[in-house]
């Protein structure tokens, strides 16, 4: 019999029941993997440690804190491995599962023709208009107005590029579910991927053996471009300029920026390796693309 790896709290609302829906099949599948791939004793344990923990953030009561400390206390090395890799990648496919429904959400909002949300361009449009902000001083905000976020390749950020390649395939997979013409085999197919794609994930390390060189890591950042950068800030320019020009009722100059910029390959005094030579071809390399 499978069983969920986690459990989703009943007490949802209905607009969110797609959420837990889709968090509950996401790890039922890393269930099963754990299962197949580690062993019954494996998952029993960590479904365990699981129920405990929820016990206790039911309850707060002290002695089942201490039952889930003394679970805990007493796990091996290799099994405290298992139950922090089995935790960690629920908890990045539940933020998947997450970022797609808080898009799912927004296309609801759009459909419905409901109230701009905060943070909106049409709700900024309609505070501008509420406050008579005229279409020479909105030019001349967006004349000096510069967004630049900036790339690293920061110490902290364990994840690799296998497992970012897996997540957002995962993702996508995920985001077909939604379309309404799916044929009963096409949902099976659709998870058997998804399964292939989970076992993936847990068959691969979730940190380096090697340190990555500075080409090695600007090649990592590099690679990203196509399917973030280069695939939505067209769509953003387009977007706010089509918006402004019909707010306005006239054509809109919509200037650069935004732009993208980055550490990786140039950060001289925080990084002994990387020399002139090395800061050379990252600003090329970058200018490039």
């Amino acid at each position: 019999m499978k069983t969920n790896l986690i459990t989703v709290s009943t007490s949802i609302s209905s607009k969110d029941a797609p959420l837990r829906d889709d968090i509950r099949l996401l790890g039922r599948i890393l269930g099963d993997t754990l299962r197949e791939q580690e062993g019954e004793a494996t998952y029993s344990l960590i479904e365990s440690i699981r129920r405990a923990a929820v016990g206790f953030r039911k309850t707060h009561d002290e002695r089942d804190g201490e039952k889930l400390e003394q679970m805990l206390d007493t796990l091996s090395p290799e099994e405290t491995l298992l139950v922090v890799r089995a935790f960690s990648y629920f908890s990045q496919l539940s933020n998947i599962a997450e970022d797609l429904h808080h898009n799912r959400r927004r296309r609801a909002h759009l459909k419905a023709g409901s109230k701009p949300q905060e943070g909106s361009l049409q709700r900024v449009l309609l505070n501008a208009d509420a406050q008579k902000v005229a279409q020479t001083a909105m030019q001349a905000f967006f004349d000096k107005a510069l967004i630049s976020p900036v790339l690293t390749a920061h110490p902290t950020e364990v994840q690799r590029k296998s497992i970012l390649n897996c997540q957002l395939i995962i993702s996508s997979l995920l985001a077909d579910r939604d379309r309404l013409d799916m044929t009963p085999e096409e949902l099976e197919e659709n998870e058997e991927t998804l399964h292939r794609f989970i076992l993936i994930l847990w068959s691969t390390r979730m940190l380096r053996t090697t340190k990555l060189s500075v080409q090695d890591e600007v090649n990592n950042g590099l690679s990203f471009y196509d399917y973030t950068f280069l695939r939505e800030i067209p769509k953003l320019y387009g977007d706010i300029e089509k918006k402004l020009e019909k707010h306005f009722g006239q054509p809109f100059d919509l200037p650069s920026f935004l732009r993208v910029g980055s550490w990786i390959g140039g950060d001289r005094d925080g990084n002994p390796f990387v020399t002139h030579e090395v800061m050379l071809d990252a600003a090329q390399r970058h200018s490039a693309t």
